[in-house]
């Protein structure tokens, strides 16, 4: 018959052994380091990212700014603001100013420059769409004059950044960017821009490569034989060249548009069972029998 226990004893159990009290103090601050602290603050849910509050005006509904002499000494600490709602008034302002005090920015042109291509690169979506959007007006704004010897380093690196975000996956962000492409070569003469993309053909990153063809191909069809001939129609079709077996198609069909334009001026005069013989003969004396082979494939197409 089993014993049970009488009164309150309490059945007996191995004896523990005992902790010694630095191990003890050790392991309990070990405990606290590892265990978050529980207050009001994590319980508040965090707030939201805010870019729905945000509204992309149009530059058709931008207005003048009152007072522009008293504001734009200001604008660059705006645009380095912590407060990206700031950043991002800041941002329109500089619209504003391209669209309607561009004699007043243009002495710091380089710096805003600098700036709107450095919060490009910010991951929150409406500082990048709005900086893009500021990028088209300052296109349209000041054209050729981007490439004065006091802001061309700052275009090259803002341009360099339009074809990273066109190539990107974010899609408002990437068709915002092919807008400010587009606006890019309206605004500005083809020849000195042609010189500027052609080194971002050659771009180690196929994406970039692919929307720089684009660009480049866009800017070829505005240009006239002059033009064509000053940069030099053997150097365009090497471009072409190198870009037709591309593995992005969207550089592939700039290859093509590019080969069709410099065939099409340089047989504008030919009779037309000559055409293919000039053409022919031309990109024989231009390029390696192989890439001769690929370009003449294109036009016979």
């Amino acid at each position: 018959m089993a014993l049970r226990p009488i009164g309150n004893a309490l059945p007996t159990t191995p004896d523990r052994p005992k902790k010694h009290p630095k191990i003890a103090v050790a392991a309990a601050t070990l405990k606290q380091q590892q265990t978050p602290a529980v207050n009001d603050e994590n319980l508040v849910p965090p707030p939201p990212s805010g870019d729905a509050t945000i509204d992309y005006v149009s530059s058709e509904n931008l207005i003048p700014i009152s007072d522009p002499e008293a504001k734009i000494q200001s604008l660059i600490e705006d645009l380095d603001s912590k407060n990206w709602i700031k950043v991002c008034e800041a941002l329109n302002d500089v619209r504003r100013f391209a669209l309607y005090h561009s004699a007043v920015l243009f002495p710091i042109l380089g710096k805003i420059m600098l700036v709107v291509t450095k919060t490009m690169k910010n991951p929150r979506s409406a500082l990048c769409k709005t900086s893009i959007m500021a990028a088209s007006d300052v296109f349209n704004a000041f054209g050729d004059k981007l490439l004065d010897p006091s802001t061309s380093d700052a275009f090259d690196g803002l341009v360099l950044q339009l074809l990273l975000k066109a190539s990107q996956d974010k899609r408002f962000v990437c068709e915002e960017a092919e807008r400010a492409l587009v606006s890019m070569v309206a605004s500005m003469t083809p020849l000195p821009l042609l010189k500027k993309l052609k080194g971002c053909v050659s771009h180690t990153n196929l994406r970039i490569r692919a929307k720089a063809a684009v660009s480049l191909s866009n800017c070829v069809s505005k240009m006239g034989v002059e033009e064509m001939e000053e940069f030099g129609m053997g150097e365009m079709i090497e471009v072409a060249a190198d870009l037709v077996n591309d593995r992005l198609p969207e550089a592939r069909d700039a290859a093509r548009s590019v080969a069709t334009t410099v065939y099409e001026a340089l047989t504008k005069d030919a009779e037309v069972e000559q055409k293919m013989e000039v053409w022919q003969s031309f990109c024989q004396s231009k390029l390696q029998p192989i890439h001769a082979l690929s370009i003449l494939k294109i036009v016979k197409a």
